[in-house]
């Protein structure tokens, strides 16, 4: 399947890529291969089933939460609904591959793909546990009609007490994918980042050494493959503009200074613009986003191109009335199932690339 679009020069705005140019005041038209890529946090989605392995007695229907098989399973209709709409206006179907967080186990995400929404794309899954205390973990969902795994590895996240050296703080791993999108070999970085609990500041230090780990992670394939494309997805609990993301991670949103070895994030300028993919007491933060490295920009060799990247955000997905009005319509208030979605919007993009006709 692909689709024709139409564009002109004029009209590329700065977070998109152009797909043609204006050639003597008439338009020009071409066929592209179209695949949406997107990640999204869950919020806690876990099963109703007490694990002795992680604290989730809170997520039973004598927990905390008075979490029942009604509730999860109307929120797993809900997160599934949302997933299977981002992108599908240009594409027609669910995106080709969806990195997540906040997932209990890999049952939670076999619930989630084979719901109404989702169950007609026969979607699969790659899933590792993580030690996170909390039992939740990254994950990828994938459509193998478009995308085959080739090689699959997780990387834990050591982090050590400064004052007790003997005393380990246990979070998420890195998950990352390799495979052919269609013919094109891409690899991918999913990643849930350490919380700001505590405060932003003194929970830094634990964001910059995962920054760090997704770096040396994206150094050895650029190392294997200068040329690589590479996708870094993910809650990193930081905003583009912060530190970890510039520096350490190696981040710009300037196209001509993506060299080989940084990589180009988009929701920067989104985050100058004051957008966000959750709020927290007036304020929005974007800690969910969406980096590529220089091959996905260039299009080389016939390759897959960026071409656009957003938050998705409709109408459903906001908080109408109430202290959150216009905030995400989160599942969890007060301590008990509300009903919502998440608390935090999706991100995406959009890959390109020409037919030959």
């Amino acid at each position: 399947m692909y689709y024709r679009i139409v564009a002109l020069f004029f009209l590329c705005s700065p977070l998109n890529l152009c797909l043609g140019q204006n050639n003597q005041n008439e338009n020009i038209k071409k066929s592209y291969r179209v695949h949406t890529i997107a990640f999204y946090n869950l919020e806690n989605l876990f099963d109703t089933i007490d694990s002795p392995l992680t604290y989730d007695h809170e997520w039973t229907p004598t927990g905390k939460y008075r979490w029942t098989d009604k509730s999860y399973n109307q929120k797993l209709e809900r997160l599934s609904e949302t997933i299977a709409l981002i992108g599908a206006s240009t594409t027609d179907r669910s995106p080709v591959l969806i990195g997540v967080c906040e997932v209990e186990n890999q049952k939670v995400l076999e619930d989630l793909i084979n719901t109404e929404h989702l169950g007609q794309y026969n979607l699969r899954i790659i899933h590792h546990d993580s030690p996170d205390r909390r039992g939740i973990d990254v994950g990828l969902i994938y459509n193998p009609l478009y995308f085959i795994p080739t090689n699959t590895h997780s990387y834990e996240l050591p982090l050590w007490d400064e004052k007790d050296l003997s005393k380990r703080y246990y979070t998420r791993d890195q998950l990352v994918v390799s495979g052919l999108l269609e013919d094109q070999m891409i690899h991918v970085i999913v990643n849930h980042w350490p919380s700001r609990r505590g405060g932003k500041m003194k929970s830094y230090k634990h964001r910059r050494a995962a920054a760090r780990l997704t770096r040396s992670i994206s150094d050895s394939l650029f190392e294997r493959q200068p040329d690589a494309a590479l996708i870094v997805m993910g809650d990193l609990n930081d905003d583009p503009v912060d530190k970890s993301v510039l520096s350490d991670l190696g981040s710009t949103d300037k196209i001509d200074q993506a060299n080989s070895h940084s990589l180009y994030n988009p929701m920067i300028r989104m985050s100058k613009l004051g957008l966000g993919t959750l709020a927290w007491r007036d304020g929005w933060n974007l800690f969910d986003q969406i980096l590529v490295s220089r091959k996905l920009i260039t299009g080389k060799d016939n390759s897959f191109k960026l071409y656009r990247s957003g938050i998705f955000n409709p109408e459903f997905l906001i908080t109408k009335t109430g202290p959150y009005k216009g905030y995400p319509m989160r599942a969890m208030q007060n301590g008990r199932y509300a009903g919502g979605y998440s608390d935090h919007f999706p991100v995406y993009i959009q890959l390109i690339r020409p037919v030959e006709e």
